[in-house]
């Protein structure tokens, strides 16, 4: 599947995200984020992007990735082409993500509706950047005020929740 588009965007009637990529293929896949879900994925993406997708050397980098979009830019409206939904029309609700190292360079994200739905996401060091630095502004515009630091020791550390926000196990 090669990424045309990326787009996250604050849904305040649901209080989620909603992450929306874009394929060459005219398919769109839509997936929901939580406040709690987002707070338990970030420092795995933070490690992520500062361990296997960390700078590599430059004859490496300069090979270009499958995935790869040919020029990001944020400031390009969601393209609307009438696309197809493989997944259907109503986001997938993530509530279990997988988030594993793919081959030199890549690192492969797994959203799962619990035992339903699921979609793969790989993602090259660019697209990673570009999609926390997505979510990172429209939790911001949320008001969700989560700490999404990219240091990796910052984001290892547990966020301060108020005590009804604490529970342990489940994400969902």
């Amino acid at each position: 599947m090669q990424i045309r588009q990326l787009q996250v965007a604050c849904d305040a009637v649901q209080d989620r995200l909603t992450l929306r990529v874009a394929t060459q293929a005219n398919e769109e896949f839509r997936v929901w984020i939580t406040r709690r879900y987002l707070r338990e994925l970030w420092p795995h993406l933070v490690a992520m992007l500062a361990g296997h997708l960390a700078a590599r050397p430059q004859a490496v980098a300069e090979k270009p990735a499958a995935s790869a979009a040919p020029q990001s830019s944020f400031d390009q409206p969601f393209k609307e082409d009438n696309p197809s939904f493989p997944l259907g029309s109503t986001p997938l609700l993530a509530s279990e993500a997988t988030l594993t190292a793919s081959g030199d360079g890549l690192a492969r994200l797994i959203f799962r509706e619990g035992r339903e739905r699921s979609f793969t996401l790989n993602l090259n060091s660019e697209l990673m950047q570009a999609l926390c630095a997505m979510l990172r502004k429209s939790a911001e515009q949320s008001g969700w005020a989560l700490a999404l630091d990219y240091a990796p020791s910052a984001a290892a550390e547990s966020p301060t929740l108020p005590a009804e926000d604490q529970k342990p196990g489940l994400l969902h």
